[in-house]
């Protein structure tokens, strides 16, 4: 099968699609031939050399596909299942491959309502979105949230899952991209080249700041009521940042994702119920990843890319 390897950290050049043996599934593990392969942030930073793996590895953790294989113990899942997941996370996922395995309950039935591409870019970011703003921040009907972000690809399905809770949703984007996160329910956008947050928004409950800047942490701080809660995502709470926090009287969270599939099967109902949807900023053969790549580090896609693996 193909699958994108990585031998030595470095630039675009460092992707390379080899031909390498479909795996076996482990007892309790599935095989799933893979259809499409999110990709994130992580998936640069982690082929630059800013991540947890050493090379050689094969890189991606998000996957939409068919189940090809059960191992034994798998009573969730039969062949012929269309499912989606994030596999292994922050261990190597191997995602970007035509086949891939992992415990059957990292995966969950794919959305009814998607094709594979918009499937396989949902599960790394939809799971950051639900874990930090459901099951880390708790969030409430009534309650105000700060998104750091709101278009982006974990940014866009926060935006909707606050809203589905019955937060009143504020946002920091681009001014190009205002007009698409209202269209998902934010109450309030800030462009974020033009106003400084901190004079624009007070007394929120929670901050979700995928920006992940030093500078975005401290000024957080201010706009937050007393004892409510930073969470910083893409480069946890800086010293700086906590201190920030503990003079404001506020708390500051770290977070790492975790794969989900239960998670994931309550995101699934979601899309179906068309609660939320997943924007697609690109969609590349696996044979053009370094392509893919260079868009996502370019900043500022709005939604997800994805990379198509079938032949």
């Amino acid at each position: 099968m193909r699958a994108v390897r990585v031998h030595k950290f470095g630039g675009l050049d460092a992707l390379k699609v080899e031909e390498v043996p479909v795996p076996e599934p482990l007892p309790t593990e599935v095989l799933v031939r893979v259809q499409a392969a999110g990709v994130n942030p992580a998936d640069w930073k982690q082929r630059a050399g800013h991540g947890f793996l050493t090379p050689p590895f094969t890189l991606g953790w998000d996957v939409a596909g068919v189940v090809e294989r059960t191992g034994f113990g798998v009573t969730t899942l039969q062949p012929g299942d269309r499912v989606y997941g994030m596999l292994w996370f922050p261990r190597e996922g191997a995602a970007y491959a035509e086949y891939a395995t992992a415990p059957s309950r990292q995966f969950a039935k794919a959305p009814e309502s998607l094709d594979p591409v918009p499937a396989a870019a949902a599960p790394l970011a939809a799971l950051t979105a639900w874990q930090t703003l459901v099951d880390t921040a708790h969030i409430a009907a009534g309650q105000r949230v700060l998104i750091h972000a709101g278009a982006g690809g974990v940014g866009h399905l926060a935006v909707q899952f606050a809203v589905a809770q019955g937060a009143t949703v504020i946002t920091t984007v681009d001014a190009a991209q205002e007009q698409f996160v209202r269209q998902l329910g934010a109450a309030q956008v800030i462009d974020y080249r033009r106003d400084r947050f901190e004079d624009e928004v007070s007394a929120v409950d929670v901050v979700l700041d995928l920006v992940g800047s030093e500078d975005y942490g401290v000024r957080s701080m201010p706009v937050l009521r007393r004892d409510g809660l930073y969470i910083g995502v893409p480069s946890g709470v800086r010293p700086t940042v906590a201190a920030a926090a503990r003079d404001h009287g506020v708390r500051a969270s770290e977070f790492l994702v975790e794969p989900d599939g239960a998670a994931l099967a309550r995101i699934a109902r979601l899309i179906d119920d068309h609660a939320v949807t997943v924007q697609i900023a690109g969609v590349f053969p696996l044979d053009r990843v370094a392509d893919a790549h260079r868009q996502g580090e370019a900043g500022h896609a709005q939604g997800k890319i994805v990379l198509t693996v079938d032949r």
